[in-house]
């Protein structure tokens, strides 16, 4: 059986450590030019050299994102980060999509991994071994690929050539780049040649009870969400992930908060290692979707791997977002009197019940029973984002560094904030 990886986003340093900490394999990263999430925070040099370090101290590995479809003017200066990330920062492997930086890539430094993004498209075994004679060592999957498809795929490479799939996380409506609607709406193929430019097409809004009155869609200052997709969550199909033959798990999310960073790799981590553990006797853990819906996500759905473009075009028509709980705090240490010092992220009350995520195992909520500000004044409440505080609970319990904190619903009946 293959180990199949556990792979996180990391958008920061932070997020890099508290993927880590929550038990990830590997972690994908950017620096601040040449990738595709250029609204994530990102690594300058030195971040980079020291985070990737700091990975492999730890035992995990770093992917560095290369993977935009290269202009004239980004190929006139991409020499030089690719020699920084490969003999400096000392990445373990580059993502890439365009051929151009492929071959700069191979010319600069020969003996740097590459995996081939998801932005190439790879959608059959030809082009996976097209791209393993140039030397690539991994594909990572187009999206639209059912796991029947990748199971035929992996039976037609080379046994050292990984395959990477995304399993949680937003998808786009244009998955791997690639304009679904034409199928949908159609049943013509977009990048088979028969794409009837539905993006083209004039759409309204029409309320279900009143038929005749149809509305042109606008769009207001937050955007318009007729063609929003569901969001990727596949925490419940580990076994057929790996059945098909897929070596590593990809978590979407360089642009989400740490909190998201560390609830996905926990239970992808626990999902995973029970499996390989107990094939036969695997079954989903209810923490782990729990822990998953208290995340700001759109409606969860499996994808294209049970389904095609043509049957379910995957599209959110009813919400946007789903956000049923939110952090408060995470632990920052444990002072000498037994209580903890803590930072603030949203506001929080005394009297409050707190959710717990910790690293290790789970925790029963705990309820606020009294809080101080640094210099021993009482709180009744902590209002300001990251205010250090210290904390005491209504039971004695152990909770490490990186500890998160979040309760159920807003208080204030505001909206929480995206980055958590």
């Amino acid at each position: 059986m293959r180990r199949p990886e556990v792979l996180s986003p990391a958008g920061n340093p932070v997020k890099l450590k508290t993927a880590i900490a929550y038990g990830a394999d590997a972690v994908y990263m950017s620096g601040k030019k040449f990738g595709l999430r250029t609204f994530s925070d990102n690594f300058d040099r030195d971040e980079m050299k020291a985070s990737i370090a700091y990975a492999h101290e730890h035992g995990v590995k770093c992917y560095v994102t290369m993977n935009i479809m290269g202009l004239e003017e980004d190929l006139a200066n991409i020499n030089d980060d690719i020699d920084f990330t490969a003999h400096e920062a000392k990445a373990d492997a580059v993502l890439v999509s365009d051929p151009g930086i492929f071959t700069r890539v191979r010319d600069v430094a020969p003996d740097l991994e590459i995996h081939i993004s998801t932005q190439a498209s790879t959608t059959n075994s030809e082009a996976c071994n097209f791209w393993y004679r140039q030397g690539a060592r991994r594909i990572v999957l187009a999206r639209e690929l059912s796991l029947e498809q990748i199971k035929k795929i992996r039976s037609n490479i080379p046994s050292d050539l990984e395959l990477e799939a995304f399993v949680h996380g937003a998808m786009c409506v244009s998955y791997s780049g690639r304009c679904i609607l034409s199928n949908y709406f159609t049943g013509r193929r977009s990048n088979g040649g028969a794409c009837a430019q539905p993006c083209r097409w004039g759409y309204s809004l029409v309320e279900e009870k009143r038929p005749d009155s149809a509305f042109p869609i606008e769009e207001d200052e937050r955007g318009t969400y007729i063609l929003s997709s569901k969001d990727l969550s596949m925490i419940e199909h580990i076994p057929d992930l790996v059945d098909a033959g897929v070596d590593s798990l990809k978590i979407e999310g360089r642009i989400k908060g740490d909190y998201y960073a560390a609830v996905t790799a926990k239970v992808y981590r626990e999902a995973v290692d029970l499996y390989l553990k107990d094939p036969e006797g695997w079954k989903v853990n209810p923490s782990w979707p729990d822990l998953l819906e208290k995340l700001t996500h759109r409606d969860y759905d499996t994808g294209f791997f049970y389904d095609s473009p043509m049957d379910d075009a995957k599209i959110a028509m009813d919400r946007t977002y789903v956000k049923p709980a939110f952090v408060v705090a995470q632990i920052a240490g444990r002072n000498a009197d037994g209580s903890y010092k803590a930072v603030q992220k949203n506001k929080l009350y005394n009297g409050d019940v707190l959710n717990v995520l910790k690293p290790e195992g789970y925790e029963q909520p705990l309820k606020v029973v009294s809080m101080t500000d640094m210099d021993g004044a009482v709180l009744d409440s902590v209002p300001h984002p990251g205010t250090e505080f210290n904390v005491r609970f209504d039971r004695e319990t152990d909770l490490p560094e990186l500890t998160f904190l979040s309760r159920d619903g807003d208080k204030d009946g505001g909206i929480a904030p995206m980055s958590c």
